[in-house]
């Protein structure tokens, strides 16, 4: 975080000496009432700068004060307070309270109110940064710039000390093959992050992230539950929504998903927003074990049997997996909660409970059987407002394209026995049957159009293959179209806070 001025800090308010603008009695007047609306402005409300009525002054003021002066010289003082803070009038009813005025007298400073936000991100690599590489079109990979490491690909060998010192977006050639070899080194972002990260789980693509960070409505400084956390593309682009003072509580069940997510945090410079908790918010023990062990798992041996496994996979004094499952944050903190689970219903209650009134919650469910079930548990917890949509991209090449030219010998009208003639003349290879070719061709003769004779086809057929069209700019859809991975269902928290399923 830095500190720029901004409109506070640009309005130039500030406490000024009575005598700035001079000696003169009506100037003095003046500067004290911009004093006083100066603390009015930037202390609120709760001002502590005015003095209190005067009623209780004989009973308090009985002597001379700390600093000097006495309950006779009071209303002189008042009358030439300056607006320093030691010379300020202060409330007399306490020593406490005039303490208080000088602690908060400073802040009378437009100076003191700038406007902090994220620094602007570095032009150049610095060792240890993540870096995207852009290999092809199609391809997008990734490396974290260490000295004396070497990247190889298809296209060659690349040192990362090419890489280091570099700007994001340049050029960098291979050490081999003559130089021919090249890539792109490209400033990570969520959707680059998405198309190169390595797969632990199914990715929440770069269309289905906007949708839901746009229905969610995450904005700066928000409180965002996440589970599971996978392989943490749909981490990456809340994170960059609740920046700078945001905090995501993002939560998986399996710990190898845990640990490689907080490697990647940390490695990304996010580790001060986000938490990565390694619990089942929806209640079961796990989601391997068979039915039949699901039921026994509430008895003391399994519980006590798991207790060190969950105990490892927390850190930082997270709670322990309990196996009643919730986010264990507390009541109505979050501000929008994302489930990416198989069976999101089990962790709606839970939800219910931690979310604020009014809040949001996303359901990412690939199947329309668990949007189904979904949407009932969420009307059961007091949400409303459901809504299910299905995202499906599709894209196009664009590119311009040479059109060949139509041969113009042929005739423009074909009659019946003109065409019959020419296909049985191409299902022959183009030649006629010898017997019949002369009759053929005085009943072709007699039609409004002529025809082409044989050693003048061939020749115009090679002609014709050689002429150049027009270019124009057409456009063909992929083959792939990606985009449909789930069915995405928002709804919204009622206005009361609900209780806790496991109280």
């Amino acid at each position: 975080m830095i500190s720029t001025p901004g409109i506070v800090a640009k309005s130039n308010i500030r406490l000024v000496e009575e005598n700035h603008l001079g000696d003169d009695p009506t100037d003095i007047k003046v500067c004290r009432a911009a004093n006083e609306a100066a603390k009015d402005l930037l202390l609120g409300n709760d001002n502590p700068s005015m003095p209190p009525p005067r009623k209780q002054q004989p009973e308090i003021n009985n002597g001379d004060d700390k600093d000097g002066t006495s309950a006779k010289d009071d209303k002189s003082t008042e009358e030439d307070t300056t607006t320093t803070t030691t010379t300020l009038s202060l409330p007399t009813s306490t020593l406490d309270a005039r303490n208080a005025i000088k602690d908060k007298l400073h802040l009378v400073n437009c100076n003191l109110y700038n406007e902090q936000h994220l620094p602007p991100a570095r032009r150049l690599i610095e060792p240890d940064d993540l870096v995207v590489v852009f290999e092809s079109f199609n391809e997008l990979n990734f490396v974290y710039a260490k000295p004396n490491a070497i990247f190889s690909n298809r296209n060659g060998h690349f040192h990362h000390n090419d890489f280091i010192g570099k700007p994001y977006g340049c050029k960098i050639r291979s050490k081999n093959n003559h130089g021919m070899g090249f890539l792109y080194l490209l400033r990570p972002t969520p959707e680059l992050w998405a198309r190169s990260l390595p797969h632990r789980t199914q990715i929440v693509h770069e269309l289905d992230a906007s949708m839901i960070v746009h229905y969610l409505n995450l904005s700066p400084n928000m409180t965002v539950c996440e589970s599971g956390t996978g392989s943490g593309s749909m981490s990456h682009a809340i994170l960059r929504s609740i920046a700078p003072k945001g905090k995501l509580h993002t939560y998986e069940f399996n710990k190898m998903r845990v640990e490689k997510a907080r490697e990647e945090f940390q490695g990304h410079g996010l580790g001060h927003l986000v938490k990565v908790y390694h619990r089942d918010v929806c209640g079961k023990k796990s989601l391997l074990e068979k039915s039949d062990k699901k039921k026994a798992a509430t008895s003391v041996d399994e519980k006590t049997a798991d207790k060190p496994e969950e105990t490892d996979g927390n850190s930082d004094n997270e709670p322990i997996d309990d196996g009643k499952g919730g986010f264990q944050i507390g009541q109505s903190i979050a501000h929008a909660i994302f489930l990416d689970l198989p069976e999101p219903w089990l962790a709606v209650p839970h939800a219910a409970h931690t979310i604020k009134p009014n809040g949001r919650v996303c359901s990412y469910s690939p199947c329309m059987e668990q949007t189904q079930k979904t949407c009932a548990a969420m009307r059961k917890h007091g949400f409303h407002s459901l809504r299910t949509v299905e995202a499906r991209l599709k894209e196009y090449f664009v590119d311009e394209v040479e059109m060949e030219m139509p041969p113009t010998t042929l005739p423009p009208i074909m009659t019946e026995a003109v065409a019959s003639l020419e296909k049985e003349r191409c299902a022959n290879g183009g030649v006629l049957p010898g017997k019949q070719e002369d009759a053929k061709m005085e009943d072709a003769e007699k039609g409004t159009a002529p025809v082409v004779p044989k050693k003048a086809e061939k020749k115009e057929e090679t002609v014709g293959t050689k002429r150049k069209g027009n270019k124009l700019l057409c456009a063909r859809p992929f083959s792939q179209m990606r985009g449909h991975t789930a069915f995405l269902t928002f709804a919204t928290a009622s206005n009361t806070p609900r209780p806790d399923p496991n109280a």
